[in-house]
């Protein structure tokens, strides 16, 4: 049994180290470019974001490309009828298929940490890189097509000179919702300070429009904003998909004691009416912005209860592609290892991922229980299941 162990264990890292590497590869190489073309990298920032997109590359290949490795050595291994020959000594096919599981679910919990990593970690790795180096990518872009703009800011140049910005537009709606303000200008500097996080604009010679009140100034006035402001990967709220798995617990307790105040808050608004007299007061209506921020932030816990079942259900799906791949790789008994691949891989495409994002979906509006992004796994497990015991009965 050790020697079968042994045996199936390395066909089956061999295959699957290369086809890590080679799929993780690509899908770095895929992110890297789709970051350098919506933020305009330099080659410094693209280094300094390869550790970053590194775990979000490998969390996606992970599960392919153990499903790859079982569909091709076991898809070998019958066609070469080595399978055959261990049922003739007497052998059930399951002395070959049990390491294969006990990899998978060593995969799996790697895979796990994987996705914690890569949604905690690493994309806030990736946007403290990109604004700390914010002031770069704005001239950068500026260079390339005369214009950079995020939800809060945007800068039309007509021309760039070294660091100079000649004939800038800058325009900046508050966060707080004042007035919008623009800044016309015969040229403006940029001048970052990460420590601060500020981005200072310097302008010569311009105006400056603030809601209807127009000023001219012939001197250099400057204007402080924000880096996340002024950076695509602002800041904001963190997303729960962001969460550390180590914080999911303090994260509820803070998101429902977020719901307590504010439904306490519309509670006490009514009562006060009510006291006072007041019977519109005491109406729905008079309380529909407090009811409104409470429905949304009851939506986010939902989103957060949900959000450890799906990194668990997510990383475990490599172990349930191995219980379908191995009992159909070895029933199609097909040496072809991409034709292997693609008939094992097809049907987990029609059937795992349509019902594992159909119960992401209706977990995160409460519609049902967090478990519920399990329910994918479950049917390919009792899909691996009917195969494998179709594959020792015959």
């Amino acid at each position: 049994m050790t020697i079968i162990t042994r045996y199936v264990l390395r066909e089956l890292l061999q295959v699957f180290l290369v086809a890590l590497g080679a799929l993780t590869l690509f899908m770095l190489v895929v992110g890297l470019v789709k970051e350098a073309q919506q933020q305009g990298l330099g080659l410094v920032q693209i280094v300094a974001l390869v550790p970053y997109i590194l775990p979000e590359a490998m969390r996606f290949a992970v599960p392919g490309t153990m499903l790859f490795a079982v569909a091709s050595v076991f898809g070998r291994m019958s066609a070469a009828n080595e399978i055959t020959a261990l049922k003739a000594a007497g052998i059930t096919p399951l002395a070959a298929i049990r390491p294969a599981l006990g990899l998978a679910v060593a995969v799996s919990l790697v895979s796990v940490w994987l996705n914690d990593v890569a949604v905690s970690w690493g994309r806030d790795g990736v946007r403290r890189v990109i604004v700390s180096s914010v002031e770069d990518i704005i001239y950068g872009r500026l260079r390339q097509q005369r214009a950079y703009a995020t939800a809060q800011v945007s800068i039309n140049v007509k021309a760039v000179e070294g660091r100079t910005l000649v004939r800038p537009t800058l325009s900046i709606q508050p966060s707080g919702g004042g007035p919008a303000v623009t800044i016309s200008a015969a040229a403006a500097e940029l001048r970052a300070n990460p420590d601060a996080g500020t981005l200072t604009v310097l302008c010569r010679n311009g105006t400056l429009h603030v809601g209807d009140v127009k000023a001219v100034f012939p001197d250099t006035i400057e204007r402080e904003l924000p880096l996340d402001a002024v950076s695509r990967k602002g800041g904001g709220s963190t997303s729960p998909s962001e969460i550390a798995m180590a914080d999911f617990a303090a994260a509820r307790v803070e998101q429902a004691e977020r719901i307590s105040r504010i439904e306490q808050l519309a509670a006490g608004k009514r009562a006060l009416a009510l006291l006072e007299g007041r019977l519109e007061g005491t109406l729905p209506r008079a309380v529909e912005h407090e009811r409104g921020v409470a429905a949304a932030e009851r939506g986010r816990y939902h989103r957060i209860v949900m959000e450890p079942w799906r990194r668990w259900a997510n990383g475990f799906s490599a172990l349930c592609f191995v219980l379908v791949g191995a009992p159909m790789a070895i029933r199609l008994r097909n040496a072809d290892f991409l034709t292997s691949f693609f008939l094992c891989f097809l049907p987990i495409l029609l059937v795992y991922y349509p019902v594992f994002m159909f119960g992401v979906s209706q977990a995160k509006s409460g519609s049902v229980p967090p478990v519920a992004v399990w329910t994918g796994n479950v049917l390919v497990c009792l899909w691996g299941a009917w195969l494998l015991r179709r594959v020792l009965r015959t």
